[in-house]
């Protein structure tokens, strides 16, 4: 399918028009004809099939019944893999004007997270998207918004504060919550996100600073892949797989990890409602489009509690949490004698609600959503703040603004090209 005209004036018009004659409810929403019963199953599109979006075209509860992506390649191929019936778009503003879609997922460049999901809960779609959530802080604060003052439900991609093992920790989330909750640890507390507590920060993803201009390939619509991003000659470095090296698309390291690792951290904090008041790095110069490596950087909030992204391996001894009265380390391990004996006697953490398709159907906030997702996103793009201005920086969290700094400030939208806008 060819893409309509891409003015943002032409899409408004289009949907205002449409919007004027009905308004588009999702059928699990309606009542009579086309209402979606408990034990039915869900639909779902996808945006973006050529990398994670392959990880979710079959997942319990939910039928593919439409995918998009700029790469002609990448909808051949996952068309393949699908019913015959299913749409293909080339254009997410077509795919999510689908009366028959229930949730959109999210699967492209983090450039993208925060625009398409806005839009998606504007037509009335409920969203899982990919971490990071968006690019930037203010982006998040839009998106916050759009999804609150539509109704929808959203799920971020990264599931650590409600299961599987966390890492080097060799355990879930909820044991070491139940232990920060207790308070056998003492308070403030110290997190370190080292390599010597489990934690990998991937600084193969870093950018190319000699890219040269190359033809773009057939088969891939290189201005909307681009869309929001500054237009850049085309380098294959730029797109797919390496794409994270750039930080007009993403972060590095601390874009592709940093909400799987520093999100549990926010939730056993207890700072699902709240931001550091400082980032401090320790990084070399960056350079302007390539993302490079850095040492460490250092969340602080006002209470005092720490979080230590640990780059270079510097903190060779460091447990994973420490307090005034004991030390976490991987495995469960802690300095706290006849621990586990001492944490029965604590009730749990409070329940979660993580089956996403019971979220949907039944219109409950799921346990990873817009607003302490929005949070957690904050502390990434807090660092990419730091990071690009090579110089710490203060934050309020209640106004969520940088204090006295106005070139961070600047940063808090990344520029966007005609006619994207969130």
């Amino acid at each position: 399918m060819q893409r309509k005209n891409n003015s943002r004036r032409s899409f408004l018009k289009n949907s205002m028009g449409a919007l004027a004659a009905f308004t588009i409810v999702p059928r699990h929403v309606l009542g009579g004809r086309g209402f979606l019963a408990p034990s039915d199953q869900l639909t779902k599109a996808i945006i973006g099939v050529g990398g994670m979006g392959q990880g979710h075209i079959a997942y319990a509860g939910t039928r593919v019944v439409a995918i998009c992506d700029v790469d002609k390649n990448h909808l051949s191929s996952t068309l393949a893999k699908l019913d015959k019936g299913t749409k293909t778009f080339t254009d997410y503003r077509e795919l999510i004007q689908l009366p028959e879609v229930d949730i959109v997922h999210i699967a492209t460049p983090p450039h993208w997270h925060g625009i398409i999901a806005a839009d998606a809960a504007r037509a009335g779609k409920d969203i899982w998207c990919e971490k990071p959530m968006t690019a930037t802080i203010g982006e998040g604060k839009r998106l916050v918004e759009a999804v609150q003052q539509h109704g929808r439900i959203f799920r971020l991609n990264t599931w650590f504060r409600f299961e599987d093992n966390f890492y080097g920790m060799k355990t879930t989330v909820k044991p070491i919550k139940k232990l920060v909750e207790s308070g056998l640890l003492g308070w403030p507390l110290k997190v370190t996100v080292s390599k010597h507590t489990g934690f990998d920060w991937k600084f193969y993803w870093v950018g190319k600073t000699n890219l040269e201009a190359m033809p773009v390939p057939a088969e891939l619509d290189y201005d909307m892949w681009l869309g929001p991003a500054p237009y850049k000659p085309y380098n294959p470095h730029r797109v797919h797989q390496t794409f994270r090296g750039y930080w007009d698309y993403d972060g590095g390291g601390l874009g592709d990890m940093g909400q799987h690792y520093i999100d549990p951290i926010q939730y056993f904090l207890g700072k699902d409602d709240t931001s550091p008041v400082s980032v401090e790095i320790d990084a070399p110069q960056q350079h302007p489009d390539a993302v490079g490596t850095w040492r460490k950087i250092t969340y602080t909030y006002a209470d005092g509690c720490k979080i230590i992204l640990d780059g270079d391996g510097s903190e060779t001894n460091a447990a994973y949490i420490e307090g005034p009265n004991g030390k976490l380390y991987p495995g469960f391990r802690s300095d706290i004698p006849d621990l586990q004996k001492k944490l029965a006697a604590f009730p749990d953490p409070a329940p979660q609600v993580t089956d996403f398709i019971d979220a949907v159907k039944n219109r409950k906030k799921f346990a990873l959503n817009e607003e302490n997702g929005y949070r957690s996103c904050t502390l990434v793009n807090m660092g990419k703040v730091a990071l690009k201005l090579g110089r710490s920086l203060q934050f309020d969290p209640v106004n969520q603004v940088f204090i006295n700094d106005e070139g961070a400030n600047a940063l808090l939208f990344q520029p966007m090209r005609s006619p994207w806008i969130i």
